[in-house]
């Protein structure tokens, strides 16, 4: 995304800000509002062009049919004052609510939508500002950046306790999962939809014959250094990076819209998400404002039995559940919401599915019955891949809760067999200084970032088909001049003994203190000298106190 998108984007979120929409979530939820009324008026110009060419998609079906015209943005923006206000809440939206037949989605989006700019003034020059948008002349890859763009705005806040998984966790998680085509990806609390469009991204990359590879820190970070990602890389080792496609290669566009699955309990960040995928160019994502937990959450019978192949997801930690709300099909007892996420992941998986999730390091070694008997299920049921130990910073400045990330599969079958042994991996950085904030962010810090280090053991411990984990067996104790060890490995027999154990410091290696080579008689006369002037000083001491 160039510099002057990225300045009619700020321009837009100042004006709201100055007129009073001040909460990130808010305004993000408001100009997505008017993103898809300007998408759906250029969805109508091609509907309309092919219906006047007669192509095999001819007389499409308009979404603007004779008297409802008058709804599309095109006819509206020059609109101003109250009478724009008033056209746009009174009339488009409750119009938009009303295509539950024609266009479900679109319907869905619009429910129970509320304009918040209510400032006509202020409406005015936001729809001025995106009307020089021409969203079908743009790929999905830049109106995706434009969204991504205005979402690093919830980076700086965390009202309600929204705020977004970092890039570089993410990143990591999505190709240790590495999804493929044809699999289902699941986020039961889904926020931004941050970690399904990563799975997307992923998979466009993986079936494209050209790829390109971005730094985690954005491409404006490469501007400032003046630098491409190949120089980039050449003058820090350990830059992170992620690759983008066109998807070229794609066998089934409508397979992977179909196949991205997730639920929110804000109806706020539902729509987010929606906007997030439609301008990822995934318009029929099977996304649904539900509470994941919860017998009265919304949830379906159909999306109680459904199966993912894949789940991805950094739920809420914070909150308990009154014992008739919950779920009666996951396989804890527990009212506290990060076990009972863990839970619905470990219910929602397929046979041969996969999960990378971000869980509260208390959850890895916590102590009490709850605690112990899910991780007891989780590893006699499933194949614990990895525990990757996070650092503490990780979700500074608006979190300082230490983190870890499960990676787990459900066995292909009963019969399967079974892994012995768990790796762990101790990330110490990751790519950002643990302390330091400025600009409402942390401090980049990519020549110390652990992250591809990991990737890189992770792509060996796979190729093994898991049976051999890099690192050493746990609590070896390593000769005084090794050096600290990033990765280990546990059997289940010694987490079993443990309780079952997780936390990656209960496991890892110790490295030995250098033995002193010196002469023990030297050492005891030392100490005979030291103690011969210590008593030499209390003797004095006494005689000037007798004085």
């Amino acid at each position: 995304m160039n510099q002057q998108l990225r300045r009619k984007l700020d321009h837009i979120t100042d004006v709201l800000w100055a007129g009073g929409v001040t909460n990130p979530v808010t305004y993000i939820e408001q100009i997505s509002y008017l993103i898809f009324l300007k998408l759906l008026d250029e969805e109508e110009t091609d509907r309309e062009l092919r219906t006047r060419l007669s192509t095999e998609n001819g007389n499409a079906k308009l979404l603007y049919p004779q008297q409802a015209e008058r709804y599309r943005w095109s006819k509206w923006r020059f609109k101003s004052g109250e009478d724009l206000r008033n056209f746009i809440r009174d009339e488009v939206f409750p119009y938009m609510a009303s295509l539950a037949k024609d266009e479900p989605e679109v319907a869905e989006y619009f429910r129970d939508a509320v304009l918040e700019i209510v400032d006509p003034n202020v409406l005015k020059q936001v729809i001025d500002e995106l009307d020089g948008f021409e969203f079908r002349k743009l790929g999905p890859d830049v109106k995706g950046d434009i969204f991504e763009y205005l979402l690093t705005h919830l980076g700086q806040s965390a009202l309600n306790g929204q705020f977004r998984t970092p890039n570089q966790i993410r990143a990591f998680m999505v190709e240790m999962v590495d999804p493929d085509i044809g699999d289902t990806i699941f986020d039961p609390a889904c926020g931004t939809a941050g970690f399904l469009i990563d799975a997307v991204n992923y998979l466009l990359a993986k079936y494209s014959e050209h790829i390109t590879e971005h730094p985690i820190y954005g491409e404006e970070w490469l501007e400032k250094r003046g630098q491409t990602v190949e120089a980039a890389k050449k003058t820090i080792p350990k830059l992170q990076t992620y690759r983008k496609g066109a998807g070229e290669r794609i066998p089934d566009w409508k397979l992977l819209e179909a196949s991205i699955y997730g639920l929110d309990v804000s109806r706020q960040m539902m729509r987010i998400a929606m906007m997030n995928l439609v301008l990822h160019g995934i318009r029929h994502a099977r996304l649904k404002r539900a509470n994941a937990l919860s017998e009265m959450g919304g949830l379906t019978e159909d999306d109680l039995r459904r199966r993912y192949k894949v789940i991805l997801s950094n739920p809420p930690f914070a909150g308990q559940l009154p014992k008739d709300s919950i779920r009666q099909d996951l396989p804890t007892n527990s009212k506290k919401s990060e076990l009972l996420f863990l839970g619905v992941m470990m219910q929602s998986l397929t046979p041969g599915g996969r999960c990378a999730v971000v869980v509260p390091e208390g959850l890895l070694f916590g102590s009490t019955s709850a605690h112990v008997e899910l991780r007891k299920k989780l590893l006699t049921e499933f194949d614990l891949l990895a525990v990757v130990s996070l650092p503490a910073g990780v979700f500074k400045p608006y979190a300082g809760v230490k983190t870890g990330v499960l990676l787990f599969r459900k066995p292909a079958s009963e019969t399967a067999k079974r892994l012995d042994k768990v790796w762990f991996y101790e990330v110490r950085n990751d790519g950002y200084d643990p302390d330091k904030i400025s600009g409402g962010g942390r401090v980049e810090t990519p020549e110390k970032n652990d992250i591809p280090n990991l990737l890189g053991q992770w792509k060996a411990y796979k190729a093994s088909s898991f049976a051999t984990p890099p690192g050493v067996a746990a609590s070896t104790l390593l000769p005084h001049d090794a050096d600290e060890p990033r990765c280990w490995w546990a059997t289940r027999e010694q987490l079993a003994a443990a309780d079952y154990n997780l936390g990656a410091g209960q496991w890892k290696p110790r490295v030995a203190e250098k033995t002193s080579d010196q002469d023990p008689r030297e050492l005891v006369e030392e100490v005979v000298v030291l103690e011969r002037q210590i008593l030499a000083g209390l003797e004095k001491l006494t005689k000037e106190l007798a004085e």
